[in-house]
Parts: C-alpha cells; sequence; structure tokens
C-alpha cells in the first residue's frame, strides 16, 4: 500500500487522485497543476504510472508540467527504470513534453530499443525532442533501425521522431531507403517523401512507397 504523504495538501492530493470517477481524478490533477506545490510531484508521478484513464493521465502529465523542473525531472527520470511499462512511457511523455536537456542523458538504448512498442515509441519522441545537437545525427541512425517495425501508427511514432530531427536524420534516412527489407526501406522512403512534402499524410506516403518497393525491379 502507498505511503501517505507527510504535507497534508499532498495527502489530500492523493486522495482525491484515488477516487473511483475519473473526472474526479482530473478535477485533483487540474487543481494540482493551477496550484503547483513540490509535495506534489511524487503523487502525480506515483499517479502516472497507474491510472487508467487516458484524459486522466493527460491532465497528470499538464500537472508536472506546471511543477518546478528541478523537483519533476529527477522524479519523472527515476521512472524510466521501472519494471512497470505504463510508468515508463507516462514519464517519457512527461519528459517530451517538459523539453529539458537535462533529462537527455537518461533516455537510454534499453527504452529506445525497447522490446515494449508502447515504451519505445515515448522513447523516440522523447529523444528527438531532447537530443543535443551534436547527437542529433547519431540518433537518427539509431532510430532508422526501426523502420518497418510495428503497425502503422507506430511506424508513424517513429516517422514522427525522425522529421522532427530535420536535417540530421537524412544521412541516416538515405542510407536506410537502400535497406534490404522492403518494409524498412518502404518506411524510410515514406518518411523522406514526407519531410519533403509537409502536407504529405502517412498513409498515402507508406502505400506509396510500398508499392514503389514492391515494383523495383529486383537485383
Amino acid at each position: 500500500m502507498p505511503s501517505v504523504p507527510a504535507d497534508p495538501a499532498a495527502a489530500r492530493l492523493a486522495e482525491a487522485l484515488a477516487a473511483p470517477a475519473a473526472s474526479t481524478r482530473q478535477q485533483a490533477a487540474l487543481t494540482a497543476g493551477t496550484h503547483p506545490r513540490d509535495s506534489y510531484v511524487p503523487v502525480l508521478v506515483a499517479q502516472c504510472a497507474i491510472d487508467t484513464d487516458l484524459t486522466v493521465r493527460e491532465t497528470l502529465t499538464w500537472a508536472l508540467l506546471r511543477q518546478d523542473p528541478d523537483v519533476s525531472l529527477p522524479a519523472l527520470t527515476a521512472e524510466l527504470a521501472s519494471s512497470n511499462p505504463q510508468a515508463q512511457s507516462q514519464a517519457l511523455h512527461t519528459l517530451s513534453k517538459i523539453g529539458d536537456g537535462r533529462a537527455w542523458p537518461s533516455i537510454t538504448p534499453e527504452l529506445i530499443d525497447n522490446p515494449d512498442l508502447g515504451v519505445a515509441r515515448t522513447a523516440w519522441r522523447a529523444a528527438s525532442r531532447l537530443a543535443p545537437e551534436g547527437e542529433r545525427a547519431a540518433l537518427a541512425e539509431t532510430l532508422t533501425t526501426h523502420l518497418g517495425v510495428g503497425d502503422w501508427p507506430v511506424q508513424r511514432a517513429l516517422t514522427d521522431a525522425l522529421l522532427y530531427l530535420g536535417e540530421a536524420a537524412v544521412p541516416a534516412l538515405a542510407d536506410a531507403a537502400q535497406a534490404p527489407d522492403p518494409h524498412a526501406r518502404a518506411h524510410a522512403l515514406a518518411t523522406t517523401a514526407m519531410g519533403a512534402e509537409d502536407s504529405l499524410g502517412f498513409d498515402v506516403a507508406i502505400e506509396t512507397a510500398l508499392r514503389q518497393v514492391s515494383n523495383a525491379p529486383r537485383a
């Protein structure tokens, strides 16, 4: 059973976040974000790991964005070592929203290459937002090893991360467009096409690229 926070305000927040009604939990998170308090941070982070309602989790993230990053960053990066995939994913999601580069060293290869694609896709996003300029090309090379993996929503998440890296991802995508795996090759081509044409949607881009790869002459 979780310990009761010593601060009475944090204890009241924890009690409200334990309510069965999602609307009550969301209101509690809204209040915590409207009136930030350092003692709220561990309570909010703990709830992110277990809440079953997406809207509540998004509100918890918003509330954490409103807290002092010197307090929230250590609490969130500690969650990345959790054995709970939801705890990891929510922490990564929140870190990507905060956008504080101090969290970059915590985005490890184990997260980016995680077999749980829910964790991996949030790690891709966080990494692309937090990587310093000098690390972006190397990150793009790592991300391209995941091209063609998963369903289209997962692939779209990877495309978004690569596109966020901009010019730093161009060489890695060019190499990936020559990959032996046709799905990886098509995904690289689709991502490159979307980078060249902002209005191009992923579905159209990937379908076009798959046809292009399918119709290419065999070596």
